[in-house]
């Protein structure tokens, strides 16, 4: 999954120079501890990087307060930080003495799996056990949750409790779409007739975001429109060898090449991120965005000016989405119990239900208390594809530093500096290699 501060959605790492001016911004200099940080039981320092509008940073925000009112003399000291710089400093965070006694972090092999792996991050198994959080999420969620001693997700530890799902859809402008009387597509083919028509009519029909994470999703999204679970495990969980030249990458990176020669996206997309590129669309610039249920909460709140819905990339059984970014327990936390505490709340029904009817994605909801139709839309659509293991997690999940090699990628078949064939073989040299790594 990867996501900006302001739209809990935007998933780059530089020199030592670089790194160490992101860690003075994320106040980790000697004025960063305080009295807060003490360790006594008064104190739980927690970050995240949900704004405040979108459905998790509502239902937070209401934990936050839950937590206080059940823990007299308890201060949250709740400090928002932006998902690149937890991603790229997390590491150098949790092995110093000032990191918070909990955060909101990535999941997969190349963020939490990694962690896991370098004994920066609590072993929860025996809290998931005593607190019901392994009764309360399914076994296709738990993949995320849990990690072998290689750091591979679907191991038998718990290193991180989410409370929330996700996953990658399509939202549609209907205003644009009824102006030029296209209906929902069904079929790939229907996709691209209904792009067609915009491209005809001299719009772009998507407004996608290649400097960061969206770009890398809409070639996945491809890539799944050819593939089995099969292909997906041997990807994700390292089951077998991966054919990069095979029919599933091959057929992502081919058509989306293609997309940009049709001008379905636009070749400035390259330096667009992620903020932008929903900004635009909310602003009712682009009729598709291509993205994850995280903006759904967002676009709620800020789309005024036309009607929009939703619907599953057409034609797939798989699509990328996993349950959500994770509540970890660094190893360093001074608070533990208090950590365990605010997951516990933020599991509690009343939780869920405000997740679900602001626009997020409970995992433990009553779903009578949902009372937003299109709330109540999205819900059904992730179980449906829970239920049906149609979860296909994220291209960039399998090593670390992978998200970086893909943005590179997409941005290379976007300015067409480079063949499909030559960007497939730059993205499974890092693959193959770390494969090589932990000896697979």
């Amino acid at each position: 999954m990867n996501r900006s501060s302001k739209t809990g959605a935007t998933r780059k790492t530089g020199a030592v120079a670089t790194a160490l001016v992101a860690v003075a911004a994320l106040g980790l200099s000697a004025c960063g501890a305080d009295a807060d940080d003490s360790g006594d039981g008064k104190s739980l320092r927690l970050w995240h990087f949900e704004g405040a509008n979108s459905a998790m940073g509502l239902a937070w925000a209401e934990a936050i307060k839950q937590f206080e009112a059940s823990h007299p003399g308890v201060k949250v000291t709740y400090e928002e930080k932006g998902f690149e710089q937890i991603r790229q400093n997390a590491g150098m965070i949790l092995n110093s003495d000032q990191g918070p006694d909990i955060l909101e972090y990535n999941k997969g092999n190349a963020s939490a799996g990694l962690l896991s792996k370098q004994g920066l991050l609590t072993d929860l198994t025996a809290e998931a056990g005593k607190r019901g959080w392994d009764k309360a999420i399914s076994p296709s969620v738990a993949t995320t949750s849990k990690y072998d001693q290689a750091g591979i997700m679907g191991g038998d530890k718990w290193y991180g409790v989410p409370n929330y799902g996700e996953y990658v859809m399509v939202y549609y402008n209907q205003d644009l779409f009824d102006k030029y009387q296209l209906k929902v597509p069904t079929t790939l083919a229907e996709f691209e007739s209904v792009m067609d028509t915009f491209v005809q009519n001299k719009v772009t029909p998507l407004s996608v975001g290649g400097a960061e994470y969206p770009a890398q999703q809409i070639f996945y999204e491809l890539a799944l429109s050819k593939a089995n679970r099969s292909f997906v495990d041997d990807y994700q969980l390292y089951k077998n060898k991966v054919n990069f030249t095979g029919p599933e990458l091959t057929y992502g990176a081919n058509t989306f090449a293609d997309w940009v020669r049709k001008g379905y996206l636009g070749k400035d997309s390259a330096g667009i991120k992620a903020e932008d590129m929903g900004v635009a669309f909310s602003q009712g610039k682009y009729p598709i965005l291509i993205s994850g249920s995280w903006w759904f909460g967002r676009f709620s709140d800020e789309i005024k000016n036309f009607k929009w819905g939703t619907f599953l990339f057409p034609g797939n059984t798989l699509q990328p989405g996993s349950g959500g970014n994770l509540w970890v327990v660094p190893t360093s936390s001074k608070n533990k119990q208090l950590a365990y505490d605010f997951i516990d709340i933020t599991m509690k029904p009343e939780i869920q239900n405000l997740l679900g009817n602001s626009g997020g994605v409970p995992l433990a909801a009553d779903p009578a208390a949902i009372s937003n139709p299109k709330a109540k839309e999205l819900i059904e659509n992730f179980n449906k594809l829970n239920s049906s293991d149609g979860l296909a997690f994220y291209p960039d999940w399998p090593a670390p530093g992978y998200y970086d090699v893909l943005v590179a990628g997409m941005q290379n078949l976007i300015n067409g500096s480079k063949k499909p064939e030559q960007v497939l073989d730059e993205i499974a040299k890092p693959y193959n290699d770390n494969l090589a790594s932990i000896g697979k």
